[in-house]
This record gives structure tokens, C-alpha cells and sequence, in this order.
């Protein structure tokens, strides 16, 4: 009988469909570490913003400076400041360096916010998916 779309297994754990261990190094980064990643690049993100900007303005600022700062450090760092702090990476699926166009993508959808809660069985988000990366633990 031939699998229809939708009809694969439950995983046993995040990252097991994609080769990725249960935990430890190389796992798939976990909701807690995520979120406190994203708080502290959100707020970095908001000193040049509110402090030397400032007024009503300072909104679109913010989210630009967050967005340019996911774009710079994602393909130079291995992942945003935020990230790398907690101990998360930015890798491909497909393996090596995780290029130019792949942080364009996230850091625009991330920014979107919306696709940052939209989740899969792996606990990739919908950003992710589509920029074909994982968060995965350092």
C-alpha cells in the first residue's frame, strides 16, 4: 500500500526524521533556549532604536535593525547574538555553510513574526521550512 502525504509516523523526538540526535550537541534547540534567544536579540535590537531614534518611527526601526541583525550574523556567526548566547546554531539541512540567501529569508519571515509560531513535528518553524535550515544546539 502506497503512503499518502500526511501519513508519516510520529517522530519519537524533535530532529529524529531529520537524522538530528535526541539530545545534547547537534539536537534540535528547544523552546526555552528559542525564546530566550529571541528576547535578547529583540532587545539589542531596541537600543539604537528607542534610545538614538526614538518617537513613533522607532517601531519600523526596531524591527529593520532586528531583521539586518539576523541577516549579518546567521551566515557570519552560525546564528544571531541571542543564539549563539544560549548555545543554538543555524545550520542547512543539507549541510555546510548556511550561505546568503537562507538568513535573507528566515530574518524577513522571523520578523513577520507569525511564522516563528507556526511549528512542525521537529519544532522547526515555518521560517525554517522554508529557508531549509534547523536551530539545532552548539
Amino acid at each position: 500500500m502506497s503512503q499518502k502525504f500526511g501519513d508519516l509516523a510520529p517522530s519519537e523526538y524533535p530532529g529524529e526524521r531529520l537524522g538530528l540526535p535526541e539530545e545534547g550537541p547537534r539536537s534540535v534547540g528547544r523552546v526555552g533556549r528559542r525564546l530566550l534567544a529571541i528576547c535578547i536579540d529583540w532587545a539589542i535590537a531596541s537600543l539604537p532604536a528607542y534610545l538614538l531614534i526614538g518617537g513613533p518611527q522607532a517601531m519600523w526601526w526596531h524591527s529593520l535593525i532586528f531583521m539586518i541583525m539576523q541577516m549579518i550574523f546567521v551566515p557570519t556567526i552560525g546564528g544571531s547574538i541571542g543564539h549563539r548566547l544560549v548555545g543554538l546554531q543555524v545550520v542547512p539541512l543539507a549541510g555546510g555553510w548556511v550561505g546568503v540567501w537562507r538568513p535573507i529569508v528566515r530574518a524577513v519571515l522571523v520578523t513577520l513574526v507569525f511564522p516563528a509560531l507556526v511549528w512542525d513535528s521537529d519544532q522547526r518553524g515555518f521560517h525554517d521550512k522554508i529557508a531549509g535550515t534547523v536551530l539545532i544546539r552548539a
